[in-house]
This record gives C-alpha cells, structure tokens and sequence, in this order.
C-alpha cells in the first residue's frame, strides 16, 4: 500500500490531476465553498456523484429566510442573499427578490411576530409588521378567519430549486474556471506524502493540497465509521406541488402560525417561553412535525409542505423512501383552512432527505489536518450555506 501511494504521488504532473482545493459534493454547500475558493484564486476541483446534484439542494421550497434563524445563523443568511444577488446579476440562477411574510394566526403568534420585528430593529434587519388587512391585501386567497397579522421581510429572495443549483455549477464552470467532474464517484480518500489522494469508481486519481467532503445525507461510502459515532441525525421531509394556479398571484415564501411556533429565530424572543407553555397538544406537530410553508413557482405551480421524520444514523435505513400518503392529506387539509386556492390537485409529491446534529449547529470532523468532513447543516442549507462558506473556507488552511 505504501508503495503504491509514493507511485503515486510521485506521478508527473502533467499525469497528475493536482489541485489546492478538492471539494467532494456537488450540493449548495460544496458548491458555495468552491465560488469563495475560486473567490481568493485557489485551483479547486469539485467531484459530483451524479449527473447534478439529487439531494436536499434539489429537494427544497427554494425559499432563502435568514428571518427564520437564530442571530449567528442569520449573519450568515444574509451574507448569502447578497451573494445570490450578486451571481444573479450576472447569470440567471433563478432568483426572485420577492419578500416573505409570516402569519400569525392567533394573539400569541402575533405578540411573537411583534417581539421579532423590534428584535430585527435592533439587528438593523429590515422587516415590516402589517396588520390582517394589509396581509389580505397582498396575498390573493389568504383567509380572514386565519389571519391576524403578518411580519413581512422584503430583502428575502425565492429561487426555483430544482434548477438553482445547477445554474450556479454553470456559472462557475463558466465564469469562475471550476474543474467540474460529474457522474464522478469517490470511494476513497486518504493522505499520501504530505498529499491529500482521492480516488473515484471510475479508476481517476486526483491530488490535492486539501479536500473537502460535503456528502449531504450519503454516509456509507466514505469514512462511515465516522459518521456512526456522531450525533447527526437524517430527516425526511414530505413536500407537495400542487398544479397552476391560473390567475392567482401569491408572491415570495409564505410562512404560517406553525412555522411561528417552530423557527428558530422566535426562540429568542421573550415572550416565546410563556407562547410554547399556552400552546394546546397538537398532534401534527408533535407526531410528524408538520408545520405549512407555501411558495408558488414561476410557473404558477405551489409547493407545499412539509413534515419531518428523525433516525440516528445509524438507523437511517428505518425511515424508507416511501411516501405517506396519510400526511399528505394532513398537510392539504391544514393548508386549506389558511388560502382557498383555486385547485388543490397535487401534481408531484416527494419525500426529501437532510441531516442534522442533535448537540451542535454543524458537523465538522478533520482527519490529519488536511480532509475534512462537513454536513449536517440541516434546514439552513439553501439560506445559510454561501455565508458560512465564506468565513469556513479560510479555516482550510489553504
């Protein structure tokens, strides 16, 4: 084995497929820290799996909402929508600058929304309180007897997933100079001669000074014992899209009383405490963690969802693929008591797939100071991922 690692590190270079950085995974947060290494001048290689990314970077509402996170993740959401802006003007990645708004559907999700916006007041983060009538006004088909207020943030930004990714690989193809190897599978890593040696089922060799894993929820190829022994934990998430709605217009990410009472941005509110302590049994959120998010694409289609299913790591295997058609009708019959849309018919439903820590924000793991390991981001992924690159990337030691 020794050997064979000095043959082949020692390769001429022009055999040698050598770069600075070596990032392993094609999703949002492999991708944005190869736009901050290009960034700085560094030769970056990045090895996707598949043709393009399947994961949750395809798998999500497309709704960037720093408004959603503690204040530490926040700070990084809102390096991220300048950062989706400034790559939009240049290249179409899909973006929309169209606002999101949270609606309160009683007295106590209304006090929170009140706290967070003096909150963002101080954070020097714009947001705007609008009363029952002004949300009416802007959202054709939100019901009366649902809303009573609304916080609205008009910097958010929505894209359409299942196509934002790719366009900002081709943006960086394009116009950064990345070395993209699609349909790329590496099945091993390890350290050879000061070299960081990566090698792929395909029989390709790569060398770099550093590597970077974003594996997304994939645990089982590279150092799955790792993995074993941490406390990161995979959700699967059901989600829907419902069919156009001709004529009915409702723009940028609508966000409900559920999300309220779950995000994590309203823990730090002072009220939140006593809100949660009033709060009946509710069997949706408690059992399945549904909570109702709304986001209409270019086409007029909506996604909705979602809901959430946990298992260690260990016992990922458990959750399946399968969909569960049960909390399907349970997340159409919670959504039809806050819009009347003009058709509920589903025209897709999919079950995605992310993961978590139970203990930490983010799971990181260095192995001889030059691999590193890096997942479990969670839901932050699509709206905090290019601003934690861009401080994580200069931890690299490159």
């Amino acid at each position: 084995m020794v050997l064979n690692i000095l043959w082949k590190v020692l390769l001429p270079p022009i055999m040698a497929q050598q770069f600075d950085l070596l990032i392993i995974g094609g999703g949002v947060l492999g991708a944005f820290h190869v736009y901050h290494a290009l960034e700085k001048g560094y030769r970056v290689a990045l090895l996707e799996r598949n043709s393009s990314p399947q994961g949750s970077s395809v798998q999500n509402f497309g709704q960037i909402v720093p408004s959603g996170m503690d204040r530490k993740w926040q700070q990084y959401g809102r390096v991220s929508l300048e950062i989706y802006k400034e790559i939009q003007s240049k290249f179409d990645i899909s973006v929309r600058q169209n606002g999101s708004v949270y609606i309160a559907s009683d007295e106590d999700e209304l006090l929170l929304l009140e706290e967070l916006a003096q909150i963002n007041k101080d954070q020097d983060y714009t947001s705007q309180l609008w009363t029952a009538k002004e949300c009416l006004s802007r959202y054709d088909g939100l019901r009366s007897d649902y809303c009573k207020g609304g916080l609205f943030f008009p910097d958010e930004i929505t894209l359409e997933p299942r196509v934002a990714i790719g366009r900002i690989l081709a943006y960086l193809v394009a116009h950064r100079n990345l070395q993209y190897f699609p349909n790329t599978l590496a099945i091993g890593a390890y350290i050879g001669l000061g070299k960081c040696v990566v090698e792929t089922s395909n029989k390709d060799t790569f060398y770099a000074n550093k590597v970077l894993i974003c594996n997304g929820y994939e645990m089982k190829t590279l150092f799955p014992d790792i993995y074993e022994k941490s406390d990161l934990v995979l959700v699967k998430l059901q989600m829907l899209r419902l069919e156009q709605q001709l004529g009915q217009q409702i723009p940028g990410s609508i966000l409900t009383g559920r999300s309220i009472r779950r995000y994590e941005s309203f823990r730090e509110c002072p009220s939140y405490s006593a809100v949660k302590s009033r709060a009946l049994p509710d069997a949706l959120a408690t059992d399945w963690g549904i909570h109702i998010l709304f986001k209409q694409a270019v086409d007029g289609s909506i996604i909705l969802g979602d809901s959430h299913e946990y298992a260690d790591i260990k016992e990922a295997d458990t959750l399946g693929t399968a969909i569960k058609y049960p909390l399907n009708d349970l997340m159409l019959e919670a959504a039809k008591s806050i819009f009347d849309l003009q058709n509920w018919n589903v025209a897709d439903a999919w079950a995605g797939t992310y993961t978590q820590c139970k203990n930490q924000d983010i799971f990181q793991h260095t192995i001889d100071g030059q691999i590193h390991l890096l997942t479990g981001i969670g839901g932050k992924g699509m709206t905090a991922s290019a601003g934690f690159a861009a401080e994580h990337i200069n931890t690299l030691g490159l």
